[in-house]
């Protein structure tokens, strides 16, 4: 897979991607970041990429132009599944939307600042808005780099055992049951029996009880 990232802030987004799951997916030949200067794209003297905007009020806005050029000479050397752009407005992303992301070759991603974007970019580019939760961030770059970790790690070879990205919360409408590891008893508190046994069928059905249990207590939307 093939993301392309534009920033007004690219340094950002090194840390996130330079080590752990992202960067073992990149050593691997699983995945390609490319992270995109905005104001390179901008034909200001001073490489401004924001303006005042109109109507008055607080806040500046990205302006059109710089980005325009940046999504028309990115696409015109590729095609994108996906345009997405990082916004508190967006579609708030779940699961679903990670495992649909995850099954597609390239990906744009458009980090939102200061006040946002002109809004005819969202009319005439955008294709997905995505939102990582109810509250506002300085910019999207946080924001996208918790959804390419999400896609990423979906991605068949990337995790070392394939089979635990289907496990995780959410993957089924549950949220995950309880984990253990060693040792058997800490401070008075013991791994129940049933993942002692070695029974696996009935491990398995333990998991799901307690997977469905968990979801009512902390997630009951979940269910409906």
């Amino acid at each position: 897979m093939r993301i392309d990232i534009l920033s007004v802030v690219p340094e950002l987004l090194n840390s996130p991607f330079s080590a752990s799951i992202m960067k073992r997916a990149q050593d691997k030949g699983y995945l390609d970041i490319y992270i995109h200067n905005i104001r390179d794209y901008s034909t200001n003297k001073h490489k401004n990429v924001d303006d005042y905007q109109y109507g008055g009020g607080a806040g500046m806005v990205m302006s059109i132009e710089p980005i325009g050029k940046a999504i028309e000479d990115l696409t015109s050397q590729r095609k994108y599944d996906d345009i997405i752009y990082m916004t508190p407005d967006g579609e708030v992303l779940e699961q679903s939307i990670c495992n649909q992301m995850s099954l597609g070759e390239n990906l744009l991603i458009l980090c939102g600042h200061y006040k946002g974007i002109d809004e005819r970019i969202r009319q005439l580019y955008i294709t997905k808005e995505i939102s990582i939760g109810s509250y506002v961030l300085s910019g999207g770059e946080l924001g996208a780099a918790v959804l390419v970790d999400s896609i990423v790690r979906l991605i068949p070879g990337v995790l070392n055992d394939e089979t635990s990205a289907l496990t995780d919360c959410f993957q089924d409408d549950l949220l995950s049951p309880p984990v253990y590891t060693r040792p058997p008893e800490y401070k008075g508190l013991k791994v129940p029996e049933i993942l002692l046994s070695g029974d696996n069928k009935k491990i398995e059905e333990w998991r799901e009880k307690e997977a469905i249990k968990r979801t009512e207590e902390r997630r009951p939307d979940l269910l409906k």
